[in-house]
């Protein structure tokens, strides 16, 4: 009689027990899909309109999506485009954090700076940052220390140069253009004329302030050297039809540092594919959405430089492309 009473409690005390696994199972499904359907905003701001900046976005829209985050269903995204305007840079910014956006996406250094001005609270997120640490956007690439993390574009310039010589073996005295305002060109230029000095090859330098200046600049600059190389400049970018148009004239290759450049009029390139740093940015952001703390996450860096070949462009200035960087390259030509 006592087994019985024994066993009675014990099937009662069984039947409990996973009445309440079944219960938080369920509870936790339940959890689960509430939060896979909870609509998550994501402010995205954006310096200026251009094929290289809009395939990050397009990279990150397409990411969220793979990540399940998808417009429409259970993502929200608010993309506001400055047009290279400054005062909108510091508005939109500012509106993106007022806006209660749950994670913040900044396209290119200034769109993260304006970011940065407007909340240390929010995460945000760099999509193609090429200097965070020389810019004051975190502490450490290996441990951002704040609110800021994501993807650097940064491009091996040193591989640039050597393949340049490559390509052009009389070489003897390269230009750099950039624009004076863009923190990661001005970087980027005095790291390429330390290198540049390293492989034997003289320098000239030629600053513009906006695109009112890159005729007149170019030609003074084409006129002094046998080849002009352009990191990746944003608004050099913008304006690439003017300065290839100058060069050409000339008969002076121009070496950029994106995919859209080298389309654009440039002979080849060594960068970083610009829809690809999209997706890897749409990593980050999905893990932070997840509980990922942005403090302790490295930067990622998004890929190893690619060589993008504007073959026609050669071909029209009489350059030959030795055959192991040609069957290395990706061609580019504009259709």
């Amino acid at each position: 009689m006592k087994i019985n009473k024994i066993f009675v409690a014990f099937a009662v005390l069984l039947v409990c027990v996973l009445g309440y696994g079944v219960y938080t199972h369920n509870k936790g499904n339940e959890t689960s899909k509430q939060q896979e359907n909870k609509e998550v905003k994501v402010g995205v701001l954006q310096l200026l309109s251009h094929p290289a900046l809009d395939q990050i976005y397009k990279g990150l829209e397409d990411g969220l999506a793979k990540e399940g985050y998808v417009v429409g269903k259970n993502l929200k995204i608010d993309l506001q485009n400055a047009q290279g305007d400054q005062s909108n840079l510091a508005s939109m910014g500012q509106k993106l954090v007022s806006d209660n956006n749950d994670i913040l996406v900044g396209i290119t250094t200034p769109a993260t700076l304006s970011l940065s001005n407007s909340t240390k609270d929010k995460p945000i997120i760099m999509a193609g940052i090429t200097y965070p640490v020389e810019a004051g956007l975190i502490q450490t690439e290996d441990k951002p220390g704040n609110n800021i993390t994501g993807v650097s574009d940064r491009t091996p310039i040193k591989q640039q140069l050597e393949i340049m010589k490559k390509v052009l073996p009389n070489m003897k005295k390269v230009g750099i253009l950039y624009t004076a305002s863009e923190d990661n060109a001005v970087k980027q230029a005095q790291e390429a004329e330390k290198l540049a000095k390293e492989l034997g090859l003289e320098t000239k330098t030629a600053t513009v302030a906006n695109t009112n200046d890159i005729q007149q600049v170019t030609e003074n600059l084409a006129s002094q050297t046998d080849a002009i190389f352009v990191p990746i400049d944003n608004t050099i970018a913008s304006a690439m039809a003017t300065v290839v148009k100058v060069t050409d004239a000339k008969k002076i290759p121009v070496f950029p540092s994106a995919d859209t450049m080298v389309a654009d009029g440039g002979v080849l390139g060594l960068g970083v594919d610009q829809y690809k740093i999209g997706l890897e940015t749409a990593k980050v952001v999905a893990k932070v959405l997840k509980g990922e703390d942005t403090k302790t996450m490295p930067i990622v860096l998004a890929n190893e430089g690619v060589i993008y070949l504007n073959e026609a462009k050669a071909k029209q200035l009489g350059i030959e492309i030795p055959k192991d960087i040609k069957d290395k390259a990706k061609i580019v030509d504009k259709k």
